[in-house]
């Protein structure tokens, strides 16, 4: 896996989306469905697709993470990090690059295999079993100075159903960066349509200086999904 090239642009990041890429149609098949068709169609002529693929990202995610970076600037030399939901690997590796392989530490797990990346540490494990919470803090050997997570659980196609189950993940992810944040530490989480709930932000209001919404250009329009940035942890 090719890793990415340091490109050190400023204002490369908002520019993505104004490439220009020849437009790929695929054709339709009577064995691929039209609402197939039509998402491979979109991801092809994406232009995060294309830059995370000319750039060395293993998935446009990483663009996410660079422009909320960008707006508030969380990764910083040197940080203890935790990036939950990692594979296939887009977010550890921008963390990896800003923090450094020296000073930085940064410990990843995802239900998915990922990849080895120079500088990361990698647990395949379900962040909901018991042991993992003591895997992950023996890993960066001290306080997180940010904990992520782009967790997302599989859909049932019932919203009602999906948005509990997403809750639930965000709701652990929340409290087990409170529980190993250091002071002024930083938590961003993933949350869909509906936004997070009241006791959750309420929660994250009470143990941070700061607590904001935020939905990145990389993110599609389209996409429910939009990002909790949580900065200045409280002890």
């Amino acid at each position: 896996m090719v890793e990415k090239k340091k490109t050190g642009k400023k204002g490369g990041l908002g520019d993505v989306a104004s490439r220009r890429h020849s437009a790929v149609r695929v054709k339709a098949k009577k064995t691929r469905r039209e609402s197939s068709r039509r998402w491979i169609e979109r991801h092809l002529n994406d232009p995060y697709v294309a830059a995370a693929q000319e750039e060395g990202y293993r998935s446009r995610a990483a663009f996410k993470l660079l422009q909320l970076n960008e707006r508030f600037g969380f990764l910083k030399p040197g940080l203890r990090a935790l990036d939950l939901g990692a594979a296939p690997g887009g977010w550890s590796q921008v963390v990896s690059q800003a923090i450094g392989t020296t000073k930085g530490v940064c410990v990843a797990l995802d239900l998915l295999p990922m990849a080895p990346i120079k500088g990361v540490t990698f647990f395949q494990k379900d962040f909901t079993d018991e042991d993992a919470p003591a895997l992950l803090k023996e890993a960066l050997g001290g306080a997180a100075d940010l904990v992520l997570s782009d967790m997302a659980p599989n859909t049932t196609g019932h919203a009602g159903t999906d948005h509990l189950r997403i809750m639930g993940l965000v709701e652990m992810a929340a409290f087990f960066a409170v529980e190993i944040l250091a002071p002024g530490g930083a938590f961003v989480c993933k949350v869909f349509q509906g936004g997070a709930e009241r006791e959750v932000l309420t929660f994250l209001k009470k143990h941070f200086k700061s607590v904001r919404h935020a939905k990145p250009p990389a993110s599609r329009a389209e996409s429910s999904e939009t990002y909790l940035v949580a900065q200045g942890f409280r002890c």
